[in-house]
């Protein structure tokens, strides 16, 4: 992940975030609508995978294999957004992966397992 300009070094350090990452949120959470450092990560890579595509692909994909259970969920999203059957592939990769995370949507948290957010993701089509 060794990036040269200063978009390869924003890129490498938004996988590096989303690869430790122990939250999903895509928006603002809590009462404040607070934006997490791991979602601004995720607007990131979102970002480079249409501004040089190559390099955020093999990064995503990167992030799909090492990253924690959260960030292996931003990966496959991320996948999904830019080739559905990319995407469905990472899910199917994930639907047995037991590992926990948070999740957040608007002000309710909630715990799932990436086997659990997988599944839904797959009957969601």
């Amino acid at each position: 992940m060794l990036g040269m300009g200063k978009k390869d070094k924003e890129l490498d350090a938004a996988v590096k975030e989303l690869a430790k990452a122990d939250t999903v949120a895509f928006g603002g959470v809590g009462i404040a609508s607070q934006v997490l450092p791991v979602t601004e990560a995720y607007r990131r890579v979102e970002a480079a995978l249409g501004e040089h595509p190559q390099e955020a692909r093999k990064q995503v994909r990167w992030l799909l294999k090492h990253g924690s259970p959260a960030g292996k969920a931003y990966a496959a999203t991320l996948l999904a957004a830019v080739d559905p059957e990319a995407g469905r592939d990472a899910w199917k990769e994930l639907r047995d992966d037991k590992g926990e995370f948070t999740t957040f949507t608007g002000c309710v948290m909630n715990k799932a397992t990436l086997r659990e957010y997988a599944a839904d993701r797959l009957a969601a089509g």
